[in-house]
C-alpha cells in the first residue's frame, strides 16, 4: 500500500491546522528569528541614505586630513557643520568591478552596496553579489520584526539591494505601504533599553511560549512527524526534513513575536506618547506614479516626500523594528526649481552631463555649480535626518551614538565615474566608529574595505565582502585603518 494510504486524515488536518493558523507571521517578517535578546543597551544600528548623482568633489572634499575641530566644511557639507565631532569623512574610496551588457547607471548602481567583482544581467535580469545591507540583515535581522528597510525613490535602473547575487530587493516608495509594513497587526512602542538590560529575557521568552496557541500548533505538527518519520522511505524523509525545517522557522518566529509583545508591555507606556507619527498619507490605492511624479517635478514636495520618509525611518528604529534600513533620497529625474539659481537648466540628469567630464575644466562651469546646489539640497535633508537621531535620548546616549549612518551616492559623480566616491559616515556606533576627523586613504582603495569595516561593527564578523580583496587595486588588506 501506498506511503500515502497510511497518513491518517487526523495528520493532514492537523498540519494543514498550522499552516492556516500561520500566515500572519509570514506578513511580518518571513524568517527564523531569535526568540529574544538580551542586551545591555542600545543596539547598534545601521543607516545608508544614498542619493543620485554622485557629487561635485571640490566642493565636498576637504583641502586637509586630520581633526574637524577646526575645519571649515566644503560647501556642500556646510548643512552637517552642527555635527562635525559626529563625522567621519572618508576619501579616496572606489569601484572598480566590471560590467557586462549594463549601461553607466546600471553599472554604478549594481556596483554600489555591492562592491562586485562584475555587474551584468542574466536573461534579461539583474546580477551582481549580496549587498552590505542586506549582509548585515542576515545577522541582526533576526532580532527585529524586520530584517532591513528599504525605502525611497529607486527603480529597474538605480537597484541597490542585493540579498544574492540574482536577488535584488525593491524599494518602497510609498510611504503608507511603508508605514503598514512597520507595523501591521501591533502598536509602535519604544523599547526601554535600561529596564530591558535587567529583564531576564530568556524568562519573559519561555512565558511567551507557554501561552502561544499557535506554538501549541507547531508542537501538535512536530510531534506527529516524529512519529510519522520512521514510515518513511528516503525522499520522503528529506521532504519531511524540508517541511519540518520550515516549521522549525515558524516556531522560532512565534517565539520572537510572543516575546517582543511581551516585552513591549513591560515598556514604559507614556513613551510612545512621544513617538511621532507621520501623517498625510496618500489614500489608501492611490497609484505610485501620482506619487512620485509631483515629487519630480516641484522641489517642496520632493521635500516634503523626504521629511515623511525620514520620519518612517527614525521611527523604524526607535521602535527597535528594525536596526538596517536603506533610505535611496533622490531620483535622477527630477527637476530643481528654486534650488537651481543659476542657467536655465533644472533637471538632475541633463545638469550631470553638462556639469562632469573626465576633466573638470572640460564641465560646463553654469551645469557644475547648478549640481553643487542639488547636493548641497540633498544635504540640508540629510542633515535633518542626523538632527533627530542626535536630539533622541536612549538612556543617556542618544540614537546617533549608537548607529553609523552612511551618506553616500550609487556615482562618484553625475558623469558616471566610480573614482573617489563621496563617503561620510555618521555616530559612533556604539563606541566603535571614532569621527570629528577627515581620513584620506590611497587612491582606488575599494568601497568594499568600508563595507566590510561596517559588518565588523554589526557583529557580522568578515574578512571578504565584494571585492575588498580581490580588486586590482586592493590595499589595507581588505579593512580600512583608523576607524576607532
Amino acid at each position: 500500500m501506498p506511503i500515502n494510504a497510511r497518513l491518517s486524515r487526523r495528520s493532514v488536518l492537523r498540519g494543514a491546522g498550522a499552516l492556516l493558523a500561520l500566515p500572519w507571521l509570514e506578513a511580518m517578517l518571513p524568517r527564523a528569528a531569535r526568540a529574544a535578546e538580551a542586551t545591555g543597551g542600545p543596539p547598534r544600528r545601521m543607516v545608508i541614505c544614498t542619493v543620485t548623482g554622485g557629487t561635485v568633489l571640490e566642493s565636498w572634499k576637504p583641502a586637509a586630513e586630520g581633526s574637524l575641530a577646526d575645519m571649515k566644511l566644503p560647501s556642500i557639507l556646510r548643512p552637517l557643520e552642527f555635527a562635525k565631532q559626529d563625522m567621519l569623512l572618508l576619501t579616496g574610496l572606489a569601484q572598480s568591478g566590471k560590467s557586462e551588457g549594463l549601461n553607466g547607471h546600471e553599472h554604478c548602481a549594481f556596483l554600489h552596496l555591492t562592491g562586485a567583482d562584475i555587474v551584468k544581467k542574466v536573461d534579461g535580469k539583474a546580477h551582481a553579489a549580496i549587498s552590505v545591507d542586506q549582509a548585515a540583515a542576515q545577522v541582526v535581522g533576526e532580532q527585529t520584526f524586520l530584517p532591513s528597510l528599504e525605502i525611497g525613490l529607486s527603480n529597474h535602473e538605480t537597484r541597490y539591494s542585493f540579498r544574492a547575487p540574482e536577488a535584488p530587493v525593491p524599494y518602497e516608495s510609498d510611504p503608507r505601504l511603508v508605514f503598514e509594513r512597520m507595523f501591521r497587526g501591533r502598536k509602535p512602542a519604544i523599547p526601554d533599553w535600561t529596564k530591558r538590560s535587567k529583564t531576564d529575557a530568556s524568562a519573559v521568552t519561555k512565558s511567551a511560549r507557554a501561552n502561544s496557541l499557535e506554538q501549541s500548533v507547531v508542537d501538535l505538527v512536530l510531534e506527529d512527524a516524529k512519529g510519522l518519520a520512521p514510515k518513511l522511505g528516503k525522499p520522503d524523509q528529506r521532504k519531511l526534513d524540508e517541511y519540518l525545517h520550515a516549521v522549525r522557522a515558524v516556531e522560532k518566529r512565534i517565539a520572537f513575536v510572543e516575546a517582543r509583545q511581551q516585552q513591549d508591555v513591560l515598556d514604559d507606556a507614556a513613551a510612545a506618547k512621544r513617538l511621532k507619527i507621520p501623517g498625510g498619507f496618500a489614500k489608501e490605492g492611490t497609484p505610485i506614479w501620482q506619487i512620485t511624479n509631483p515629487v519630480m517635478r516641484d522641489t517642496e514636495k520632493h521635500a516634503d516626500y523626504l521629511r515623511v520618509m525620514v520620519d518612517l525611518l527614525v521611527l523604524a528604529l526607535q521602535t527597535d523594528t528594525t536596526r538596517v534600513a536603506t533610505l535611496a533620497m533622490g531620483s535622477d529625474e527630477a527637476s530643481f526649481p528654486g534650488v537651481v539659481t543659476v542657467g536655465y537648466e533644472r533637471h538632475a540628469h541633463t545638469l550631470q552631463h553638462q556639469g562632469n567630464s573626465h576633466r573638470v575644466e572640460d564641465a560646463d562651469p553654469i551645469a557644475r555649480e547648478a549640481c553643487r546646489q542639488i547636493h548641497a539640497w540633498y544635504t540640508t535633508m540629510f542633515a535633518e535626518l542626523i538632527a533627530r537621531m542626535k536630539t533622541l535620548d536612549e538612556g543617556g546616549s542618544s540614537m546617533l551614538d549608537n548607529s553609523m549612518v552612511l551618506y553616500t551616492s550609487y556615482m562618484a559623480d553625475g558623469g558616471h565615474g566610480r573614482h573617489d566616491y563621496p563617503v561620510l559616515l555618521c555616530g559612533k556606533a556604539g563606541g566603535a566608529l571614532k569621527p570629528g576627523r577627515v581620513i584620506r586613504y590611497k587612491d582606488k582603495t575599494p568601497v568594499s574595505n568600508l563595507y566590510a569595516e561596517m559588518l565588523n561593527r554589526m557583529g557580522v564578523p568578515t574578512e571578504k565582502f565584494g571585492d575588498n580583496q580581490t580588486s586590482e587595486h586592493r590595499q589595507y588588506d581588505g579593512r580600512l585603518p583608523d576607524l576607532s
